[in-house]
């Protein structure tokens, strides 16, 4: 039978240490994420606090059914930030051997198996997206640590097909299947919600907990790693590892209890739609975490103007402080500051901003939140002399209404008729009738001239045309 090896401490580092002070105010690490809500579940809390008082390591499970990052991750991934700063070794587990079984976690329904081909290109993808991430992330944190301590421990990503996939039927049933019981299994709340469906749950899906426990197993004997975090979905799955680590551990496979006194699980709230339906790609409505997928602008505009805590709506007051403690590295205490004016002046939507600044800024960095604020002043604002073409391309390139224009049609084609032709108007006829109504706008100013042509003169830097009809209806053209 498999024994777990002890793993030695680390002691505490002096730059850790600077930035628990700065950071955290006193408190300890636990103490600071439930203060941000973070927590929904967590073995052992005393316990932990305790354990946590030198450097672990740590890790946080990532489903590969999904192309890449999006919003649904960023609570678990901001936790595993957390744990960080404070000088923890963190590890991000893609299951690329799990995802080929499915998860029945939080869903009412099978998952479709999927393509080992897919899984195996999203685990690729979601491998640059998580080493993208912690690295602007940590840039984010010097900036708003106001920190000069050496580098963060380095995340560490790892597939857990690496150890899956040569894993021997009988030898699993052998050395993890037996310490399982079913009475135990049945009675996880992912299992019991399928069973009370007229479809049920498959003896796939109904294993897919040993293979979680399996996980938390290998890591806590081969890197050491004691906490793992998940989604509140995950919570049964995570102590199944728990449970696996102690009987192993113990060289007990009765099924009696055993001072359950290694391992922790963390899991945090579920980030849900407004109908209480996990976020995620799997319902529509995914914010992506990588600019191709969901731009700069459209990432910036999700949490201040369509943001409820389902990323769908403006949040009330109690929304905006608990989404900045959620999604910003800034203190407890400035949030409190910055609530405390929102609500003497509401109408300016200044916590709002400024979480969609700082959630933008950490994931994208100044460069994507510039492109963020350009593409906002260009299709919100009134004042375009002090943006620049290469700004605006930059800032709105592969957006729908981003056009590329030859000098040809460019030039030689009424406004009009170019708002016609990329669907600002539904017909040339209709287009004209905008422009004498004074519906028809260039660069911010109303066109009426029915016949009138673009000119070098009248684009901004020679390239650029912002053309508007109504409201809101707007295309970029740009010369090629």
């Amino acid at each position: 039978m498999l024994r777990l090896a002890h793993r030695c401490t680390r002691p505490v580092h002096d730059h850790t240490k600077a930035i628990q002070r700065r950071f955290h105010n006193g408190r300890n690490l636990v103490q600071e994420l439930s203060s941000r809500q973070f927590i929904a579940n967590v073995t052992r809390p005393d316990d932990l606090k305790e354990h946590l008082e030198q450097p672990r390591s740590v890790y946080l499970g990532i489903d590969p059914t999904a192309k890449s990052l999006h919003a649904g991750h960023l609570l678990p991934l901001l936790c595993l930030l957390h744990f960080q700063l404070c000088g923890n070794k963190v590890f991000a587990l893609i299951g690329g051997a799990t995802g080929l079984v499915g998860d029945p976690s939080g869903r009412m329904t099978e998952r479709e198996l999927s393509e080992k081909a897919q899984i195996e290109l999203n685990t690729l993808n979601l491998t640059r997206a998580i080493q993208k991430f912690f690295a602007s992330a940590a840039t984010y944190a010097k900036d708003r640590l106001s920190t000069q301590s050496p580098a963060l421990p380095t995340v560490q990503v790892l597939n857990n097909l690496t150890w899956l996939e040569d894993v021997n039927l009988l030898d699993f049933l052998r050395t993890t299947g037996v310490h399982f019981r079913v009475n135990s299994m049945l009675a996880r709340d992912s299992v019991k919600t399928r069973m009370s469906t007229q479809q049920g749950i498959s003896f796939t899906e109904f294993t897919y907990q040993l293979l979680q426990g399996y996980d938390f197993c290998e890591l806590y004997r081969t890197h050491g790693c004691t906490i793992q975090i998940g989604g509140s979905d995950q919570w049964g799955n995570i102590l199944s590892g728990v449970e696996l680590i102690n009987k192993v551990e113990h060289g007990s496979s009765s099924g009696e209890d055993t001072a359950k006194d290694k391992g922790f699980a963390l899991t945090t709230p579920l980030l849900t739609t407004s109908r209480g339906e996990k976020f995620g790609k799997s319902v529509g409505n995914a914010v992506w975490l990588e600019p191709d997928l969901t731009s700069y602008f459209d990432f910036y505009q999700t949490p201040h103007l369509n943001y409820d805590g389902s990323f769908s709506c403006e949040p009330n007051d109690l929304d905006v402080e608990k989404y900045l403690k959620f999604f910003t590295l800034l203190p407890v205490e400035e949030i409190s500051s910055i609530v405390h004016d929102h609500q003497v002046s509401p109408e300016h939507h200044n916590a709002q901003k400024r979480l969609a600044e700082e959630v933008t800024l950490m994931v994208h960095g100044k460069d994507g939140l510039d492109a963020a604020r350009v593409a906002t002043q260009v299709l919100f604002g009134t004042d375009y002399t002090t943006l620049k073409a290469e700004q605006i391309i930059r800032a709105l390139s592969g957006d729908p209404r981003f056009v590329l224009c030859t000098e040809e049609e460019m030039f030689n084609t009424s406004l009009p008729h170019l708002v016609a032709n990329h669907q600002l108007a539904p017909s040339k006829s209709a287009a004209r009738q905008l422009a004498q109504a004074g519906g028809l706008y260039l660069n911010n100013k109303a066109q009426r001239d029915s016949r009138f042509l673009l000119t070098r003169e009248v684009l901004i830097d020679s390239k650029v045309a912002i053309v508007r009809a109504g409201k809101d209806n707007h295309r970029i053209l740009v010369l090629r």
